[in-house]
């Protein structure tokens, strides 16, 4: 499956509810998983984003169905990255002419 990582910063609204991010992560768990996707991980991050969260997802739609109704709930925004492992990398830069 194709791997997505979630580049992840707070709403106000996240922040004003900080305490209750744990909950939140694990319902984005099982959101990930109600559109045939695998949670990987989830990092805490200082800088330009707050978290990241990788997941894999069959395709490109269910990722933007999941992400969507994450973002919905209004305590993130997310820019969503599709990621190619090493192995997918070297095939790609090996069909180049």
């Amino acid at each position: 499956m194709p791997t997505y990582i979630s580049l992840i910063n707070y709403t106000q609204q996240g922040i004003e509810n900080m305490h209750d991010s744990p909950e939140r992560l694990d319902q984005a768990k099982e959101v990930t998983e109600s559109f045939g996707g695998e949670y990987h991980d989830f990092y805490l991050t200082l800088g330009e984003y707050d978290a990241v969260y990788v997941a894999d997802f069959p395709d490109a739609e269910s990722a933007t169905k999941a992400l969507l109704t994450v973002a919905g709930a209004g305590a993130v925004n997310t820019e969503t990255l599709r990621a190619f492992p090493e192995d997918e990398y070297r095939d790609i830069i090996a069909g180049l002419s």
